[in-house]
């Protein structure tokens, strides 16, 4: 199937339409974001779509929703609700980033620093 803009049925907004079923947001039980952490729990089965085969089998090991996106050469937006959908069947798991470590507070700094000035 060709596009007037040059692009076959892989790059058209059919497909993605088709993929997702026409949803644009996520079944996800979690808010999904780029840094989101995703793993499969285990090797796809026979018979899924091959866009959910090909995000479990990318998710052996972890990886983020940006990098699944990467991967599967689809946008963001697909890649979270065909995510999604596997997360609601319980076929992955998705675990936010570990936060950045919060600075402590300049007051305390500056009291230690006093205080170690006084050793």
């Amino acid at each position: 199937m060709s596009h007037p803009g040059g692009g076959g049925w892989e790059e058209s907004p059919e497909r993605l339409y088709v993929i997702t079923g026409g949803r644009s947001t996520s079944s996800a039980p979690v808010e999904l974001d780029l840094v989101t952490l995703v793993v499969a729990k285990s090797q796809p089965k026979p018979g899924m779509p091959p866009e959910h085969t090909a995000i479990m089998e990318l998710c052996q090991a972890p990886l983020s929703v940006a990098e699944v996106s990467a991967y599967t050469n689809l946008p963001f937006s697909v890649v979270t609700v065909l995510i999604g959908d596997l997360l609601a069947e319980n076929r992955m798991i998705a675990r936010a980033p570990v936060p950045a470590a919060k600075l402590p507070d300049r007051a305390l700094i500056e009291a230690v620093i006093h205080g170690l000035q006084k050793l």
